[in-house]
């Protein structure tokens, strides 16, 4: 883990020798319910019991989360646990009410971080707090969201502060829930290095069969931790129930999971990872070379179907030419998702160029 910083001390004051763990159910249903996974939880890796207590659903009609009274059940687990307890906040008031009930840790949620007005007003209603605030990536993959939010917070005076990537929507179906995106949050930590990354592997798959190699993945890119929704009974959980594990998988899946280092010093593996990133910066070049050479094609396209009043786009030949590097790149150990993204772009600078010369 890389604790190097003064806003990462909260994270240090922990004193783990392991990532952070947040776990807990989705909601808050009973008393007993939250009691008995934190019981369960206690001798684990988990630091931080979780539990939705204000439930904001897609549709009125389902289940809204029980309301205050499950903070005093959440109080009730730290007294007879020890745990931190967290709740996710969308308004002031939520604000308020969590920190009467002494919550430690509020985070602030997808639908609520695609709307600045509603973190403006959280960030008012946490005001030089010491308490931890976590921000969820916004819904959608809306990279300049998620930075305005966080700026908002560290407005507000916020010392402890971390982020949370849970996957984005996407209109086409994947494997996900949420489609995990993960150069977003990546891009976002080169931009604030020193903000804990926590991953939410349940919301990012929202079945519990791939939870295991999503959150591996996350290790693998150096995130501080994981959130992870764990319920006594998940198949009857009041909400997300397809994505909740219970006490026992989450702790076998903690003692399954590597965890890597984040360098090394030994000369033998530093030559070896030089010369391979060598090979990575010639093949980044030569890609740059063949793209400029492509699109001076497109160019010379362009200009013919400029003179012979053609349209741009030929519907056709691009659904034929996606069919064919699809089977292409699949021969070449290259997943679908991939090639359709980098042919997409491609083919949409490609239609740029060629606007430009008809305009002209």
């Amino acid at each position: 883990m890389k604790n190097n910083s003064k806003l990462r001390s909260w994270l240090d004051d922990l004193n783990l020798d392991h990532p952070l763990v947040i776990a807990g159910p989705c909601s808050a249903e009973t008393e007993s319910q939250v009691l008995q996974i934190a019981h369960d939880l206690k001798n684990s890796d988990v630091s931080i019991f979780r539990a939705g207590i204000w439930k904001p659903r897609t549709r009125p009609g389902n289940f809204e989360g029980v309301g205050s009274i499950g903070l005093k059940w959440l109080q009730k687990v730290k007294k007879e646990t020890g745990l931190l307890i967290t709740t996710e906040v969308a308004n002031a008031n939520h604000v308020k009410i969590a920190l009467d009930h002494d919550v430690d840790v509020l985070w602030i949620g997808a639908r609520s971080t695609v709307s600045p007005f509603i973190v403006q007003e959280i960030a008012d209603a946490l005001q030089n707090t010491d308490k931890i605030v976590l921000l969820k990536n916004p819904v959608n993959p809306d990279l300049s969201l998620w930075y305005g939010g966080i700026e908002r917070l560290y407005s507000a005076n916020i010392k402890k502060l971390g982020v949370i990537h849970r996957g984005f929507s996407t209109y086409s179906k994947t494997k996900f829930r949420n489609n995990p995106e993960w150069q977003i949050p990546i891009e976002l930590q080169n931009k604030f290095p020193d903000l804990p990354l926590i991953c939410d592997p349940s919301h990012i798959c929202g079945r519990r069969d791939i939870i295991e190699e999503t959150s591996q993945k996350a290790l693998d890119l150096n995130f501080d931790g994981l959130m992870i929704e764990t319920h006594n009974d998940p198949d009857n959980a009041w909400s997300d129930a397809s994505q909740q594990i219970t006490p026992k998988t989450l702790i076998k899946l903690m003692k399954d999971l590597v965890i890597r280092k984040e360098s090394v010093h030994e000369r033998s593996f530093i030559k070896e990872l030089e010369n391979l990133r060598i090979k990575i910066d010639d093949a980044d070049s030569q890609i740059l070379d063949i793209l400029g050479i492509r699109m001076k094609v497109s160019d010379e396209i362009g200009k013919i179907k400029k003179k012979q009043n053609v349209a741009i786009l030929q519907s056709e030949r691009w659904k034929n030419i996606l069919k064919k590097m699809i089977s292409d790149g699949k021969q070449r150990g290259l997943s679908e998702d991939f090639i359709l993204k980098i042919f997409k772009a491609i083919h949409q600078e490609s239609i740029n160029h060629q606007e430009k010369i008809l305009k002209n």
